[in-house]
């Protein structure tokens, strides 16, 4: 992640096993599915349900965060290194940093801020109930 992203840190990669349960979490509760039922329309697109979903995962990062955190196993420096990865996985860098353009209509994940300001709201709130980014403005 380091070489290709320019996430570096133990805590980037931390970043992104949650995020990943984050999406465990949105199997077990029912929300994947119901994704799944909307038109292909709806899906993509820079406020499509794909970039709903993937920052909804990146809001449950940061609830879990925010847990280790105040069990007194993270400081802030890792928080800082959670933050450079979600940017560095921004479909505005990756998409600029290999094709030299930006396509809003081909989000699939969210842009670098949007990333970044999701996981920092978990982390703020420590409350998975902060994390509705289906009926938020984005």
């Amino acid at each position: 992640m380091a070489d290709q992203l320019g996430a570096s840190g133990d805590f980037a990669w931390a970043y992104v096993i949650a995020h990943e349960m984050g999406h465990h979490v949105q199997n077990e509760s029912g929300t994947t599915a119901e994704v799944a039922k909307a038109a292909p329309d709806e899906q993509t697109g820079a406020d499509g349900l794909s970039v709903r979903t993937e920052l909804q995962a990146d809001c449950y990062a940061g609830v879990w965060a925010s847990t280790v955190y105040e069990e007194g196993d993270l400081d802030d420096g890792d928080i800082a290194e959670a933050f450079g990865a979600a940017r560095a996985v921004g479909d505005d860098r990756l998409q600029k940093q290999a094709t030299g353009t930006v396509q809003p209509d081909t989000f699939t994940h969210g842009t670098s801020q949007q990333r970044r300001a999701w996981f920092d709201r978990g982390y703020r709130s420590a409350d998975p109930g902060a994390c509705d980014t289906f009926s938020a403005d984005l």
